[in-house]
């Protein structure tokens, strides 16, 4: 294509860009703090609303302006890629820890790690959106893998434990952040009517890499990445040194795409004439801003306002205060009548109401804007996920099962999460709402939680164990396709990485809190259930021993049958009193969904902004493109 082509081109995109920013102006002519209503109707066009949008939020914004086929393939093929490599590390490098704690003869310090880790898990990601809102989605995701890949630099050349624990935190700031870059980034380029079904593609590696890949030698490609197999072959022919270091070359490699494609787009709306740092643009392009003369230190508290860096500060400090004493005494280190318990739970509510007046009053950038939690949809969003419940598996105890056996029960309920998430997706497609999905997927965890009550128990056939675990996952995969969706299209586009991050993050809590009162509930039933039914048949020594270990308790069977039919009973009342308490909690996020916005998944990056994907105006109504809207949602 000629040059002159290119050049015409331009100038088409210009003079249509100057035509719908002005009916851009006339729908938001101004920023406000009310909450959006939601479009819940194909015919509905929604409120003039809108929130002025931060640097981040602008430069992707233009590059969906800019970019086309090509561009988009390229950018699939690296949030698949990316995807892929986050799982194959998340299942394969966790099995190097023991070896590498042991081989400085620390391995009990492996709980400690894993402590420091969840809490990061946690606090990141509300960071990684801030940061992704502020500085743009290709600078968010290079400085993630930058932690990534520094992390792993640390751990594949340590000479002693402190080295390995801090490269084992700094690699998890960039795990943590890569998850929630690919969710945001897919709500970013997507509308909302597909938006569903790509946010769970990314999970089918997870599935596909624990069931099929193992069984079928023929998917060599697929085989060839079975993370068990690597673990294996690194330790056996190198050291567990090389099996961080190798995702030193593979993390970058596979984010490459994805970080090229976003920076190459950037390049090329600024070479037309878009710019991410002025909103009012003019003659397709923007006009010249004015020279920033400000100082250093001016400019560094701009930015430090615009990262909202107190609350930042606030918001990490408080949940680190919350989620350390929960995760001490879930792991039995410290009981919760501990003073050091109490201390951190008392700081850390303290420090976490502190940031929610500093967000309301004082902070001008807000990681969370209050206008959140004005919205019933956007909170109940949040709840449920928190009210998720824990259970403990016993199988191990009460079933004479393989190893493999065992593993395979367990992935059972990976592939059912996943295959019906992705079928979710697909319904949301079709059908454009997802309220009802939610309500359903929730009523069929109901009912998975509470079938559990009986299958779990000794006499739980093997069927019932597998049909409960497919409900369960079923319930659990439909539940999380419509949440998040319902989330993101219930605020505009400069909203979605934070409520994206709050849903994320109070998911991570409610996995916190529901171990802590699983492990409560296991700590003071389970003691008395075993001697109760082993008193007279073991000594308090090895009914101790029973309790300290599930390998003792599987060690009677066969050996001594009334002391294993005790401890089969012990365990099958504890976890019935454990299965109840969760089936009662998992009644409340079904009511909870049955008062949020029924929202219609259009064409759209939301349903509170009239905007497409590039921040401008939509069709107006009567045109080509509504009536095919209207046909497709009375179909």
């Amino acid at each position: 294509m000629s040059l002159s082509s290119h050049e015409d081109k331009a100038q088409l995109a210009a003079d249509d860009l100057e035509a719908r920013q002005d009916r851009l102006d006339n729908l938001h002519p101004a920023a406000s703090p009310e909450v959006p209503r939601a479009q819940t109707s194909s015919e509905d066009h929604p409120p003039a609303y809108h929130v002025q949008p931060q640097t981040g939020v602008r430069k992707v914004e233009i590059v969906n302006r800019v970019w086309g086929r090509n561009s988009k393939i390229a950018l699939g093929v690296g949030i698949a890629l990316a995807s892929y490599i986050y799982s194959l590390d998340g299942t394969t490098t966790y099995q190097y820890q023991a070896y590498a704690t042991s081989s400085f003869s620390k391995h009990s310090l492996l709980g400690a790690i894993a402590t420091a880790q969840a809490i990061v898990l946690a606090v990141t990601k509300p960071f990684a959106a801030k940061f992704a809102d502020v500085l743009g989605r290709a600078e968010a995701f290079s400085l993630s893998v930058a932690f990534y890949v520094l992390g792993y630099i640390i751990i594949a050349s340590c000479k002693n434990i402190s080295a390995y624990a801090a490269g084992a935190v700094i690699y998890y700031i960039g795990y943590a952040a890569l998850q929630i870059l690919i969710q945001i980034v897919i709500a970013d380029c997507s509308t909302l009517r597909w938006r569903g079904l790509l946010s769970q593609l990314v999970s089918i590696w997870y599935a596909l890499r624990g069931s099929l890949c193992s069984e079928i030698p023929e998917l060599t490609l697929c085989s060839a990445f079975v993370s068990s197999n690597i673990a294996q072959g690194v330790l056996s022919t190198s050291s567990w040194h090389w099996g961080y270091g190798m995702f030193c070359i593979l993390i970058p490699a596979t984010l490459a795409p994805v970080i090229g494609t976003l920076f190459w787009a950037q390049i090329r709306a600024k070479r037309l004439g878009l710019s991410a740092t002025d909103y009012n643009e003019t003659n397709g392009g923007t006009a010249a801003a004015a020279r920033d003369t400000r100082t250093i230190g001016r400019k560094l508290v701009s930015w430090a306002i615009d990262i909202d860096a107190i609350g930042l500060l606030l918001f990490g400090a408080g949940w680190a205060c919350v989620l350390l004493p929960l995760t001490l005494t879930n792991k039995s280190t410290l009981p919760w009548s501990n003073y050091k318990i109490i201390v951190m739970l008392v700081i850390g509510g303290l420090t976490l109401i502190g940031f929610l007046a500093y967000e309301r009053f004082l902070a001008k950038k807000p990681l969370f804007p209050f206008r959140f939690f004005k919205s019933y949809t956007v909170v109940a969003c949040a709840i449920i996920p928190l009210l998720d419940f824990y259970q403990y598996s016993f199988i191990s105890v009460t079933k004479a099962w393989s190893i493999s056996d065992q593993g395979y029960f367990a992935y059972t309920q990976t592939l059912s999460l996943t295959f019906f998430a992705i079928l979710a997706g697909f319904y949301q497609v079709y059908f454009r709402r997802t309220k009802w999905l939610l309500v359903a997927g929730l009523l069929i965890r109901l009912l998975g939680v509470g079938l559990m009550i009986r299958s779990k128990g000794a006499h739980g056939t093997t069927a019932e164990l597998v049909i409960v675990q497919i409900i369960q996952g079923a319930g659990g995969g439909i539940a999380a396709a419509a949440t998040q969706v319902i989330a993101q299209a219930s605020v505009t586009h400069q909203d979605v990485a934070g409520v994206t991050a709050l849903v994320l993050l109070f998911a991570e809590i409610g996995n916190a809190i529901g171990t802590a009162i699983a492990s409560a509930v296991w700590r003071d039933w389970m003691p008395k259930e075993l001697s109760k039914h082993l008193t007279g048949i073991l000594s308090e020594t090895e009914i101790d021993a029973v309790y300290g270990a599930i390998t003792t308790a599987v060690s009677y069977r066969g050996v001594n049958e009334p002391a294993y039919e005790g401890i089969v009973a012990a365990y099958t009342t504890t976890m019935k009193i454990l299965l109840i308490a969760a089936t009662a909690v998992a009644v409340v996020p079904p009511v909870l969904a049955l008062f949020v916005d029924n929202v219609y998944l259009s064409d759209s990056q939301n349903a509170t902004e009239a905007e497409d994907l590039g921040g401008l105006p939509e069709h107006p109504r009567g045109t080509v493109a509504d009536r095919d809207e209207k046909r497709a949602d009375m179909a």
